[in-house]
């Protein structure tokens, strides 16, 4: 069903890249580009997330925080896009908030694995 996603991403880079053509000549051909990234990225994005659920039931992770790093590299990866295109257009301001909102969230997101940590060491502590 791997064709469903490609289509669906072809389709909405096409439109996109119409749509921007007549008034953006140059931001249509970076979302064509950028489409063409995504087709390839949701395969492989898909088989890391295999792999993670793989090694998390193998060694006993719980699934949940698997979900979290995925999450975390979500919003990283978000921000640091977000903040490029702001700063393509000269927006260096408003960028930086991006980044400041990003790292918030990235800190709110990782506290139950920090919560986690702490938890697995103070279990350690006690048996010393």
């Amino acid at each position: 069903m791997e064709i469903f996603k490609i289509i669906g991403v072809a389709f909405v880079t096409a439109i996109s890249a119409i749509l921007l053509k007549s008034t953006k000549p140059e931001l249509s051909f970076a979302v064509t580009v950028t489409g063409v990234i995504l087709m390839f990225v949701v395969d492989m994005l898909q088989n890391t997330v295999n792999i993670l659920s793989t090694i998390a039931s193998i060694t006993g992770i719980e699934n949940g925080l698997i979900k979290i790093l995925l999450k975390i590299v979500g919003v990283g990866y978000l921000t640091e896009f977000s903040a490029g295109i702001l700063n393509d257009f000269g927006s260096n301001a408003v960028a930086d908030k991006v980044i400041l909102g990003g790292k918030l969230t990235i800190l709110i997101l990782s506290l139950p694995i920090i919560e986690s940590v702490l938890k697995l060491m103070s279990g350690f502590l006690e048996l010393i």
